[in-house]
Order: structure tokens, then C-alpha cells, then sequence
């Protein structure tokens, strides 16, 4: 297939119906693992097989398949490895997400026709990295987690435009480096580089004293513990627009454990505001005609800046993030009062001088004391910010979620913990899917219940490339699977059918708010 030359949503999948629901709820990608050597063995993931037929599925729809090979692996997996990449070829997935640098160049020798995608695993950080990994044969590199918006830039103006930036833009944060951590092996002797990862960063925690054995005491005063190493999941939906704006080639959304539905709610959702970018951006028309080249707003290195904004607020606070100088906010040694009462330029820079020296580092200064000819962040020209609908910023908060937070992409707000709890919100509720629908009678919709559905209930159908469709519940005309009429859906797992004289797609969620939102493990 032809390379993407807009913005892609990347979306996850468990199983070979993950894979498909992403396709019909509009993603452009799907990246999913097999029976081995991904980093994820809790979903039932996809047979050499299912590959077969998700690659067949999604290349009829215009969307791509990548298959995740990205373990570290040790020496007793070579062949094995070596096997499954001489299957994974002749199933028409288009690329390999790979960590290890030996499986990349196994993977170049043995099937070339696949592209090869160096995983956050890797801990890409910086440009001459990503440079080098191109050299060796990669089309993407997928950052680490921990990069801000301005270091997406740098490394954007500082590689090939024909070498993918990937960056997660939703879903559950890792407390490791990159995802690579090895509390869970020993803790458990499930090995997280392997996807068996326990989640221990999710426990309960508590301090005990050496000379009293058996009593715990809660690290904060709570009667529940704390959660020491329970990350905030990633909500990137309202910043769509400086993610793209920074060069972020793919928009990955992260979830190959979860259900269908939140695959199908979150790919149209960031799948709709891509497009809403687009359209606001001048490249697209509303009907998804081409009006420009898409090209992000990065200035890259050798370019002219002249019509960039100066130092804007991402790369005014570039400084402060995990690739600059920590401890941003501070002023010296004595505290913040002197800083606040200091107003002479070279006490001033004395006080980054010690702030400096005291973390050790030897990095330049922040962007307004930087040289003509010294290390320069990459502008971005400026452009309006992207409008969204309401209904698209809720979205998130209609699938199961802990508190959110926009990760390490703005320094100024960075991704912190849930450290009184480990389970997730839930506001919404899975009711139904549907079988099918007919225009017979007005227009009736069959659906198999998940949940109770009575009258009077607002219940929204989730459609792709839409808003939901809302839908209130009628007094009459709900009947059972034998054609008679009952007053409500009170059985899961049986076929009932509605009156509905708008036409729905098969397989669309129906979903409804709970009369309680619950925090529920997941």
C-alpha cells in the first residue's frame, strides 16, 4: 500500500475483532500483537491466521496492518523468532514493530517488503538516534513516552520527512522509562518485557518498621494505603492540533487490553478530530477532498523562520521537561524567596548557573540565552488553535479511565499519580450492540442486550465518523426475539428489537450513562 501522507490514527487491537472494529470506526492503522513475542499476552491476540484475514479486511478499507514483535529477547528465542517473521511475510501485514536492534536486522534480511517500526521500547530521545535507526533500515520511530511537545519538534526538523514520528496521544501511562521495567519480574516472576507484566505499579503500598513486623503504615495518611506508582492515563484530545502541529506523524492510542467498544469509541473519536483538523487547517475539504499537501508547521533545520512565532509557550518551557534542565521551577539553594526578590540580570543568571550545577547536567541554557551559533529548538509556525466539537471532548470520559492528565508533552502540567485508588471511572455503560436493521414498520434496529434497557431511558448509538446518535427508549414497540412485545430489556445476552427509523450500522455500541458512576478494576 501507499505510504499516508496526512496524519494517522493508530488504534489498538486484542483480537481479530478489535482489529475489524477499528477499521469500520475509522482508523487508518491497526497494530496488534500474535500468540508471541509482543508485549502483551493478556488479550487473546491474533493467529498467523487471523493476520491473514485482518491484513485482507483492512487493506479493502484504505487502512494498514502492523504486528508487534517488540521484545527484548534472549538467545533461546532467536529461531523462533526468526520462524514466525518467515510466517508474519505471507499474511500481507505491512510492518513490524520492533525493539531489539538484532530482530530489526533479522527482520530486513528475512522480509524486506515489510516496513520496519522501532518501538517506544527503545527509548528513542533524540534525533540522531532516530537518524541512525533510519540508516539501519526504520520508516517510524515511535517516541518515548517521556518526550515534551518541543523535543517532538526538534527531532521532526532534525530527520528524513519520509521517516514516521509515532506518539501516543490516549490510554494508560507506564510508571517505567519507556515502558521498560523490571518490578514485575521480581515481584512475581512475570516478565513485563515478555507482556506478562502483573501491573505492580497499580498495588496498594504501605511502609513497614523493621522492629515491628506485621504493621503496615499507609506512605500518606489514608485508612486505604497509596498507590505510589499509579500513573494518570493520557488525554490528548483537546491538544490534537499542537501534537500534529509538532510533527507527530501517527497518533497512537494506547489499548490492545481492552474491550471493542473502547477501541471503536476512542479511534472515531481522534479519527473525527483529525479530520476536523484537517478541515480547519486548509488541507481538506469537509468531504475529505484534497484542497493542499498536508505538511506539518515545523521549521526544519536549513529553512528560513521567518514567518514563525518566537519563543511560544511550549518552547518557552522546553527547558523544564525530561530533556532539559530539571528542577525548572526552583530558584537556588536558599529557597524561592531570593529568587523572587532578585531582580539584577546577573544575579539572575548566577541562580541558573547554581541550578545548573546542581543537577549535574551540562545542557544549554533555556532558549533566550542561547547563541547564534549554539543548539536552537525548532520553531513552529503559528497557526489558529483547532476548534472541536463538545460532544467530541467528551468522548474520553465515556469509556472506563482513571484521571487524566496530557502525559510529559507540556512541562508546565506534567502527568503525576492516582495515588489513592488503581480502578477506573465509569459514567457510561455498554447496553447493546446491534445485529442489524430494517426499514419495515418505520424502521425497527435488532440488538443482543448487555444490560437493562427500559422506557424512558436516553440511550446513544455510537456511529462512526459521527456524533452518537441520542435516543430515548419508547413506551411501546419493544419486542422479544420471538416478535412479541415486552415492557423493557431486562435479559443480557438475548436478541431483542426497537423502534428506530434512522438506519445504524451492525456492530454499533449502544451505551448509556450509569444511574451511579462506579470505580471498577479493570
Amino acid at each position: 500500500m501507499k505510504r499516508r501522507v496526512k496524519p494517522e490514527v493508530l488504534a489498538p487491537a486484542g483480537n481479530l475483532r478489535g482489529l475489524k472494529t477499528a477499521v469500520d470506526y475509522g482508523a487508518d492503522a491497526v497494530y496488534c500483537g500474535g500468540k508471541a513475542f509482543g508485549m502483551r499476552s493478556a488479550p487473546r491476540n491474533l493467529s498467523i491466521e487471523d493476520f491473514a484475514e485482518g491484513a485482507r479486511y483492512a487493506h479493502e478499507r484504505g487502512a494498514r496492518v502492523y504486528v508487534t514483535l517488540n521484545i527484548l529477547p534472549r538467545n533461546n528465542e532467536i529461531t523462533a523468532i526468526e520462524a514466525y517473521i518467515n510466517d508474519l511475510k505471507t499474511t500481507g501485514v505491512d510492518a513490524l514493530i520492533v525493539t531489539d536492534i538484532g530482530v530489526m536486522m533479522l527482520a530486513r534480511r528475512i522480509a524486506p517488503e515489510l516496513e520496519l517500526h522501532v518501538s517506544t521500547q527503545a527509548g528513542v530521545t533524540n534525533y540522531l538516534a532516530a537518524n541512525a535507526l533510519y540508516e539501519l533500515g526504520a520508516r517510524r520511530v515511535v517516541l518515548a513516552r517521556e518526550m515534551d511537545l518541543q523535543a517532538v519538534r526538534d527531532i521532526r526538523a532534525n530527520i528524513p520527512d519520509d521517516l514516521d514520528i509515532e506518539t501516543f496521544v490516549h490510554g494508560s501511562m507506564c510508571m517505567a522509562f519507556s515502558g521498560r521495567c523490571l518490578i514485575s519480574n521480581y515481584l512475581t516472576g512475570r516478565d513485563g518485557n515478555h507482556g506478562e507484566c502483573a501491573q505492580p505499579c497499580r498495588w496498594k503500598y504501605s511502609l513497614v518498621e523493621e522492629k515491628r513486623p506485621g504493621q503496615v503504615f499507609p506512605v500518606e495518611e489514608t485508612a486505604q494505603g497509596t498507590y505510589l506508582f499509579n500513573s494518570q492515563d493520557m488525554n490528548m484530545m483537546a491538544h490534537i492540533d499542537d501534537l500534529i502541529d509538532s510533527g507527530a506523524t501517527s497518533l497512537k492510542i494506547e489499548g490492545r487490553s481492552k474491550s471493542a467498544y473502547y477501541v471503536a469509541a476512542m479511534t472515531n473519536a481522534y479519527k473525527t478530530a483529525v479530520n476536523a483538523y484537517m478541515v480547519q487547517r486548509g488541507f481538506e475539504d469537509e468531504d475529505g477532498n484534497e484542497l493542499k499537501p498536508f505538511r506539518d508547521r515545523v521549521v526544519r533545520a536549513g529553512e528560513t523562520a521567518d514567518d514563525a512565532a518566537g519563543a511560544d509557550s511550549i518552547m518557552a518551557n522546553a527547558d523544564a521537561a525530561f530533556c532539559g534542565m530539571p528542577n525548572w521551577d526552583s530558584a537556588n539553594d536558599e529557597g524561592e524567596e531570593t529568587a523572587a526578590a532578585t531582580t539584577d540580570a546577573a544575579a539572575d543568571a548566577e541562580i541558573s548557573n547554581r541550578a545548573a550545577r546542581r543537577s549535574g547536567l551540562d545542557r544549554q541554557r533555556a532558549y533566550a540565552e542561547e547563541t547564534a551559533d549554539g543548539w536552537r529548538h525548532a520553531a513552529v509556525r503559528p497557526a489558529p488553535h483547532v476548534e472541536l466539537p463538545d460532544w467530541l471532548m467528551e468522548e474520553p470520559y465515556k469509556v472506563a479511565h482513571r484521571d487524566y492528565s496530557t502525559g510529559f508533552y507540556y512541562p508546565e502540567q506534567k502527568v503525576t499519580q492516582n495515588t489513592d485508588r488503581s480502578a477506573y471511572f465509569r459514567e457510561w455503560l455498554v447496553v447493546g450492540e446491534t445485529l442489524g436493521w430494517s426499514p419495515d414498520e418505520g424502521g425497527r434496529v435488532t440488538i443482543m442486550s448487555r444490560n437493562k434497557i427500559e422506557p424512558g431511558q436516553l440511550v446513544e448509538f455510537l456511529l462512526p465518523g459521527r456524533a452518537p446518535l441520542e435516543y430515548i427508549v419508547p413506551d411501546h414497540g419493544i419486542r422479544d426475539a420471538d416478535g412479541d412485545d415486552v415492557p423493557m430489556v431486562n435479559n443480557p445476552a438475548h436478541v431483542f428489537s426497537l423502534p428506530l427509523d434512522v438506519e445504524v450500522p451492525v456492530n454499533a455500541a449502544l451505551r448509556s450513562r450509569t444511574k451511579k458512576p462506579t470505580l471498577k478494576a479493570e
